[in-house]
C-alpha cells in the first residue's frame, strides 16, 4: 500500500491510499481524502477486513508517517500482520504498488479534472473498477485481476 498526492481544480490537495494485492494485482481500494493519517489507514484496513473476511499476512509499505504510526502498528500486531518496510529511498522494494501508482497517475489522475473531493472519489472508484475488471495483465496470463481472484477462489472451494 502507498499514497499518491494530487490536487482538486482549485488547488486544494488530496491524497489517495492505494492498496494492491501482489498476487492478483487486484486493487482492493483507493481511499481518497484531504488529510489522511495512520488512523485512516487502520479504518480502511478494518473495512477491507470486514468486506473480505481476511487480513493479509504481510503488507509492504514505505516509511511514511502514516505507516510508522502507533495506530497502524497496533492494528498489525492485533491482526498478526507483518509490516514489511522498504529501505529508505528504495521504491523498488515495493515494485507492484509503484507500477500500479504509475498507471493510476497516468490513466486517471493526469486525465481527470476533479471538481470536489466527492467528484474525485467517484472518478477514481470508476477507474479502480475498470482496472480490476476489464484490463488484462500480461503478468497474469492476460487475465484481469478480478478473473485471477475468481479462479483462485474456485480452486480453494474445490480443494475444501
Amino acid at each position: 500500500m502507498d499514497f499518491v498526492a494530487d490536487d482538486l481544480f482549485d488547488g486544494r490537495k488530496i491524497r489517495a491510499l492505494t492498496i494492491v494485492d501482489n498476487f492478483s494485482r487486484q486493487c482492493g481500494t483507493i481511499h481518497v481524502g484531504q488529510s489522511l493519517k495512520g488512523e485512516d489507514v487502520v479504518a480502511v484496513m478494518q473495512r477491507l477486513h470486514q468486506q473480505l473476511g481476511v487480513v493479509p499476512e504481510r503488507i509492504q509499505v514505505d516509511n511514511g508517517s502514516e505507516f510508522i504510526s502507533k495506530a497502524l502498528d497496533r492494528w498489525a500486531y492485533d491482526q498478526h500482520v507483518t509490516l514489511d518496510f522498504s529501505r529508505p529511498g528504495k521504491p523498488t522494494d515495493n515494485p507492484y504498488i509503484e507500477s500500479f501508482n504509475g498507471s493510476f497517475r497516468d490513466e486517471c489522475l493526469n486525465v481527470h479534472w476533479f471538481l470536489s473531493l466527492t467528484d474525485a472519489q467517484e472518478k477514481i472508484e470508476h477507474w479502480r473498477q475498470d482496472y480490476n475488471g476489464f484490463r488484462p495483465h500480461s503478468s497474469l496470463q492476460n487475465l484481469t485481476p478480478d478473473e485471477v481472484v475468481a479462479a483462485a477462489t474456485t480452486v480453494e472451494l474445490q480443494n475444501a
